[in-house]
Parts: structure tokens; sequence; C-alpha cells
């Protein structure tokens, strides 16, 4: 007799719980849609646009492909330039952090949390005195440089807690068939990290991809400019091209969201590893 009432009590809590996540799904996926109605739009008829564009103009993505196609190789070189330098210094320095007896790992832990508490436009104001001495403005060697900054802390952290979770007996097994630490590390260490690698690599990736202060910092001409930048300073030359501004955003969110789906399993896949162990 009770079952009905708490099936159709659950049922109701159930269906609430549906339209309240649709209902906030849609607002945090309004602007998204906007962005992309607006980039469709003739010039001059944003603001006053319907609600769904009925003769969609693509001229905006030709003016954005024209304007911003440079500052997007740029973006898309410093931000797998970062990702590799980060991943390259981060992985082997997380592995020693992790499995061998060091004295003051705790402290270096602590130093690596305490560098993500650094205002970037103190860290950015450092290297433009530095990167002036040293030739490295306006280059994307610079930007990358700086980028993984921030990067390489953010992935020191994640390696590590992965790799300390790594059960001793399969390295150890490596290392009694003759593999010495390198090539266990390599060999052993690195694939069955694919997961947490997947993870830095992804999130060194958004951090780059959306930076600004280091680039607005250590870029002063339009020789190397990341795209964030060129979209900056696209507002202020062609306020009334709202639709190639609209388009450059949603040529600037396609490789970021390209990435989120394709790495979406292994992150989960991370999450769920790191629940059971």
């Amino acid at each position: 007799m009770r079952g009905g009432p708490v099936r159709r009590g659950r049922r109701r809590r159930g269906l609430l719980s549906t339209v309240v996540g649709t209902v906030l799904l849609a607002v945090m996926l309004f602007p998204v849609y906007w962005m992309v109605n607006a980039s469709l739009q003739p010039t001059g008829t944003t603001l006053g646009a319907g609600w769904f564009p009925s003769h969609p103009d693509f001229s905006g993505y030709a003016t954005a492909l024209r304007d911003q196609g440079p500052n997007l190789v740029t973006s898309l070189v410093v931000a797998l330039g970062s990702v590799a330098l980060s991943l390259g210094l981060a992985a082997p320095a997380a592995y020693a952090l992790a499995r061998f007896s060091l004295r003051g790992t705790s402290l270096v832990l602590f130093g690596i949390l305490l560098t993500q508490m650094v205002p970037g436009i103190v860290v950015a104001n450092a290297l433009y005195g530095a990167y002036n001495d040293l030739g490295l403005l306006n280059s994307r060697l610079g930007l990358v440089l700086a980028d993984s900054t921030a990067g390489v802390p953010f992935a020191v952290i994640i390696l590590h807690s992965f790799m300390r979770g790594i059960p001793g007996e399969i390295i150890e097994a490596a290392r009694m068939d003759g593999a010495g630490r390198l090539r266990t590390f390599r060999a052993v260490v690195l694939p069955l990290s694919r997961n947490a690698l997947i993870t830095a690599a992804l999130f060194t990736f958004l951090f780059t991809w959306s930076d600004f202060l280091f680039g607005l910092t250590l870029t002063t001409t339009e020789a190397v400019r990341p795209l964030t930048l060129g979209i900056y300073e696209y507002l202020g030359a062609h306020t009334t091209q709202w639709n190639a501004v609209m388009a450059t955003a949603v040529l600037a969110s396609v490789p970021a969201a390209v990435l989120l789906v394709v790495a979406q399993r292994f992150l989960t896949a991370d999450a769920t590893s790191g629940a059971l162990r």
C-alpha cells in the first residue's frame, strides 16, 4: 500500500530535478546560443536580430578568418607548445616526488601549491623585464614559456597524485625484468598514467588557450598575437561588425569544445580510478 505513494513521490522529485536541471542548463548555454546566432546575422543587425537567423549570413566568418587567422594559428602553436613543455617537465618531476624517497617532498609540493597562488600580473611583470633582456618579447617561444609557468605546477599536482597510487609491485616487476629507472618510467609508468596525462594536458591547453594577461603584457606588436588579444583589439576597431566579433568567438570556442568532447571519457575514467584507489 505504501509502495504507490513512495514511488509517486520519487517520480515527482525526479521530474522536479529534471526540470530544474534543464532550466539551469538553458540559462548557462544561452550565451553560447546567442553568440552563434549573432555570428550569422548581417553586419549592423545584431542588436535587433531575431531569435533565429532566417537568412544566415556567413560574411562574419569570412571576415574573422581573414583578420584573425594568424592569431588563431599563434594560439594553437602556443597552446600545444605549452602542453608539450608542461608535460615534459611535470611527468618526470611528479614521478620522482611520488616514487623516490626524497627529503623535503612535502615542502616541494607545498611550494608548488604556493606558486598557484601568485597573481598572474606579478609573474607577467617579472617576465617582461627578463624577456626584454633576453629578446623573447613578441615571440611564440616566450608565450609558451610564460604559459607553462601555470601549466607545470598544475600538471605536477595532478600527476603526482595519480603516480603515487600506482602499485609498487608493478614497478618492482619491471625492475626485476631488467628495466632501468628511465625505461620503467617510459614503458610502465607513463602508459598507466595515460588518463592523468590527458587530464593535465587538457587543462593546460585550456589555461593557455584562454590566456589574456601574458599575451597583453609580453606582446607589443601585431606580428605575434594570441586570439584572445586579437578579439580584445578587434572590438575596439570594429565595434559595428558584431557578426565578425561573434564569429571570432565561435571559432575560438571550437578547439576547446572539441577537446572536451574527445577527452571526456578519459577524464571520467581518471576520476573513477582515483576513487577506486
